[in-house]
């Protein structure tokens, strides 16, 4: 489980392919601190940390979380936000994420607003009924508040912080983000599901 919160910036220094799976070598300056096994969020997506070398670590990822996530777009010096997994006993500063994307989105805007940005995205229309106005959503491992939702749309303010410690100072209109729905919407819409059959 992870809080979105972003610890550091990862720059993606090797992408090898093995077959269907990948391997992505990042370096950051928490890499030199993980362990082998340990689970690490890579732009909201779990990946198990498989090698640490120096300043660099390796995760891989399967087919399966390549085509449900941007990870098929990354390339060397693509910078990543990165997350350890949360502790218990500390303060939950963002939301409950697992790690696990749902879908992904376009950028179809961003739009400067006296310090601060709005980013406008567009995302796949089944999956609409999961965001609530000021509900949580979390984008490339980034806790954040859904702004302005409709069926197919939503937004999101991104303070200057944010910005600035994050990669949403490189997205832009186009770029795909990978989005993880609040977990607890995901629970009380399956119940209706349920409930309505």
């Amino acid at each position: 489980m992870f809080t979105g919160i972003i610890e550091a910036l990862g720059a993606v220094r090797r992408v090898a392919r093995e077959g269907s799976n990948v391997h992505f070598t990042l370096e950051s300056a928490i890499s030199d601190q993980l362990k082998v096994d340990q689970s690490l969020a890579h732009d909201g997506v779990c990946l198990t940390v498989i090698a640490v070398e120096g300043h660099t670590h390796t995760v891989t990822a399967v087919e399966e979380t390549i085509r449900r996530s941007n990870l098929g777009d990354w390339k060397e010096g693509k910078k990543v936000n990165l997350e350890r997994a949360m502790v218990a006993n500390a303060r939950l500063d963002g939301h409950m994420v697992q790690g696990h994307i749902d879908t992904t989105g376009i950028c179809t805007a961003v739009e400067e607003a006296a310090g601060s940005w709005y980013y406008r995205f567009k995302y796949p229309l089944e999956t609409g009924h999961l965001l609530v106005d000021k509900g949580s959503i979390c984008i490339n491992g980034v806790s954040l508040t859904v702004v302005d939702p409709h069926k197919d749309r939503f937004s999101v303010a991104i303070i200057p912080f944010t910005h600035g410690h994050t990669n949403f100072h490189q997205i832009e209109a186009g770029s795909h983000v990978n989005l993880e729905f609040d977990i607890i919407g995901k629970y009380i819409a399956r119940y209706y599901e349920a409930y309505q059959k």
